[in-house]
């Protein structure tokens, strides 16, 4: 609910969105505006409702917690627990693409 959050969720978006390849970062870009709220609510709502429909095929628990990243762009009391929860997630990103690096550094001095 605090601004620190708010520029946490904002700092993960950002990670994230450098993660990706060039087109879906422009459309994540583009769906972080405060002009895209009216894709980005109903997007979130059919994220979720397609995350607990998991076990139908195509659709995976993988949208449920997009879903909640989405909607807490615009509902406070969802960035605090989303900040943390995608800053763990950052952290473990970051131990095992360093863990990947290190073990290359020990193959290639083989």
């Amino acid at each position: 609910m605090s601004k620190h959050s708010r520029r946490e969720l904002d700092r993960h978006f950002a990670w994230f969105q450098d993660k990706l390849p060039p087109g879906p970062a422009r459309f994540i870009g583009w769906l972080r505006k405060p002009s895209s709220i009216l894709v980005r609510i109903p997007l979130a709502i059919l994220l979720m409702v397609g995350g607990i429909f998991s076990f139908l095929p195509i659709l995976g628990l993988w949208m449920l917690p997009l879903g909640l990243v989405l909607f807490a762009q615009d509902v406070p009391f969802l960035q605090t627990p989303m900040a943390n929860a995608l800053g763990w997630i950052e952290r473990k990103w970051d131990a095992r693409q360093r863990a990947k690096a290190e073990r290359e550094r020990v193959k290639n001095a083989q």
